[in-house]
């Protein structure tokens, strides 16, 4: 039981943290080009609804879907999501596909905010909506990471309170940096969340169809080094053999 909270922890913690650099730096965009009031309040909007979504949704897997159905679908869900990341930090670690840039984001930002209409000196609709929309996009990838795993594994608050430590965390750097996001290995970490994620959606699927895994939750651990152990050999071997300059997007 502690292998399976401690991969839970760090994957939703990750996967968290990572969702909110991206989400966090469109914020800090706008609050520097159309003003802060506007921005903060489509920001905390956007996080109201996101934990509206997870009480809702989560409580109602909870109880009324049976755990079996509930763990091969949610498996099944967390291998799709988890090999989506996989497949593009592998492509990223073997140099076809350009590594996410946080900088370059910032300034497109900076520039597509800057040329949109005036701002009124007490709201600013285009601000608000920006910083709701880019939070709420970016929170519903956590919020389906949140749910499954913590509805999954009867561990919803565990679940919620790795998400939250990871955006008080994110954002306080953030608060003190401001736009020097690009220090944050997020290409690393979206590879480390994949391998967490496919880890635990086979393990789920397995348990679903009544699969008896040995060492019980301690699989987990082992899932987790042989998917790592897989996405490197296939970084290594993909890079390897590229055309160069090719570019995957």
């Amino acid at each position: 039981m502690q292998s399976s909270s401690a991969v839970l922890v760090v994957a939703v913690f990750l996967a968290s943290a990572v969702e909110t650099v991206e989400a966090l730096t469109v914020v800090i965009a706008v609050g520097v080009t159309r003003g802060w009031r506007s921005a903060l309040e489509g920001t905390v909007t956007a996080l109201i609804v996101l934990a509206a979504l997870v009480g809702a949704v989560g409580t109602a897997l909870v109880h009324y879907v049976p755990l079996g159905t509930l763990r091969v679908v949610v498996g099944g869900l967390l291998l799709v999501f988890g090999l989506q990341w996989l497949r593009k930090a592998v492509l990223r670690a073997a140099g076809l596909k350009a590594k996410h840039d946080e900088d370059s984001i910032f300034a497109t930002q900076v520039a597509e905010l800057s040329s949109g209409p005036e701002r009124d000196r007490h709201r600013d609709a285009t601000a608000f909506t920006v910083a709701f929309k880019s939070v709420l996009l970016e929170g519903l990838e956590v919020v389906v990471i949140v749910v499954t795993l913590g509805a999954t594994d009867n561990r919803l608050g565990l679940a919620a309170a790795a998400a939250l430590g990871a955006v008080v965390l994110v954002a306080g750097i953030g608060a003190l940096v401001a736009r020097q996001l690009s220090g944050v290995p997020e290409n690393a970490l979206k590879a480390v969340v994949g391998v967490m994620l496919v880890s635990y959606g086979t393990f789920w699927t397995g348990e679903g169809i009544g699969v008896h895994w040995p060492g019980s939750d301690a699989t987990l651990l082992v899932l987790v080094a042989v998917y790592g152990a897989v996405a490197w050999v296939l970084g290594r071997l993909v890079g390897r053999g590229r055309p160069g300059g090719l570019r995957v997007t």
